[in-house]
């Protein structure tokens, strides 16, 4: 593998960035290291990076947000989450976001050292950055919308809600999840959110065209239907 492929790690813990950027770099990369949220998204932003190692616990700005970030900006390196905790939720919320892997900590160097390979043998096939279901189009780093050409006025929110159901096309997504991927939290069984913001956003992408794209499926939760 190439001396030349240049890897960032954003990690607070000291020893474990150091035990990184030392492994790393015995295995012939070349290693920059960030400790804080900020730090790191600004060297992500203005550096070329081969592959980024995120840390999702982070001071200043945690790695979701970061990742958002880069995803808004065009920044397509491939990012390999780390993160304490083991959760379904956290690791679909990572991959919806952008993220490429997802390693639980404590882990074995050989197995990041494995998923680093790995990633990078994948080579740079990103998600699309538009996004096409039937004449629904959603330009995701400039957080545009358009259906059969007519531009879709969308708050931040609905468009993460469905650029979501989009990036998931044909797959029923429950309330709680999409609670958890666009609204970052989790919400009791009894609240109606999901609902009243799905129901927003058919007012705008659904009522005013004859093709209906977001169907409910009852007792589950909703789907974009692309056939």
């Amino acid at each position: 593998m190439s001396t030349r492929m240049r890897i960032l790690v954003v990690e607070d813990e000291v020893k474990t960035a150091d035990y990184l950027r030392k492994g790393l770099s015995e295995s012939g990369f070349v290693v920059d290291v960030a400790h804080h949220g900020e730090d790191g998204l600004h060297q992500a932003m203005t550096e070329y990076y081969d592959l980024i190692v995120l840390d999702v616990q982070l001071p200043g700005r945690d790695g979701w947000s970061i990742l958002q970030s880069l995803r808004r900006a065009g920044r397509q390196a491939p990012v390999l989450f780390l993160t304490a905790s083991d959760t379904v939720a956290d690791r679909v919320k990572g991959l919806d976001l952008g993220a490429d892997d997802y390693l639980v900590k404590p882990f074995a160097f050989t197995e990041l050292l494995a998923r680093v390979r790995s990633i990078l043998r994948r080579g740079p096939t990103r998600q699309p950055e538009v996004l096409r279901v039937r004449d629904l189009e959603l330009d995701l780093p400039h957080h545009k919308a358009a259906r059969a050409g007519q531009r879709l006025d969308l708050t931040p929110k609905e468009f993460a809600l469905l650029s979501l159901l989009a990036r998931r096309m044909g797959e029923v997504l429950s309330r709680t999840l999409i609670a958890e991927l666009v609204w970052e939290m989790h919400f009791d069984s009894d609240t109606n959110v999901v609902d009243v913001a799905v129901r927003r956003l058919r007012s705008k992408v659904d009522d005013p065209f004859p093709l209906k794209l977001i169907r409910t499926v009852r007792g589950v939760g909703y789907v974009l239907d692309g056939n």
